[in-house]
């Protein structure tokens, strides 16, 4: 299973960057096995709002959840991921979203973490891949 971070979500619905918006749209149309992390949903709808000034509304936002509700798998938050959290930033130079997010990853047993924000490319096996770097 793959999941995405929340700013592959935002640079779909973003036109400022058409590179990125080409790179994240077919990340996530391809994913047939993607998860989506409650947490990155979240993010998404407060993050989307600075796209307000470029016509893409509160509206869109939701709908844009709930269709990726719709093909991917719902993570939801459990007090093991709190814990698994604790355990990464103890190990990791990572902020508490991050840690968290990661955290969420590996309790739901994801391979891959699409992300363009993170200084690793694993931590404890979940591959960390910035999808706009080229190899």
């Amino acid at each position: 299973m793959n999941a995405v971070d929340t700013n592959i979500l935002i640079y779909v619905n973003d036109p400022r960057d058409p590179v990125k918006q080409g790179i994240a749209s077919s990340l996530v149309l391809s994913l047939t096995d993607g998860v989506l992390l409650w947490q990155v949903a979240c993010e998404y709808l407060a993050a989307s709002r600075k796209l307000e000034p470029l016509g893409y509304n509160r509206a869109q936002a939701w709908q844009y959840i709930r269709d990726l509700q719709q093909v991917w798998y719902t993570a939801l938050p459990t007090w093991m991921i709190l814990d698994r959290a604790e355990n990464l930033l103890n190990r990791f130079s990572l902020s508490y979203w991050d840690a968290t997010i990661v955290a969420a990853c590996l309790e739901a047993n994801v391979q891959t973490l699409y992300t363009e924000d993170f200084g690793y490319s694993n931590i404890d096996g979940l591959a960390i891949v910035n999808p706009f770097q080229l190899p």
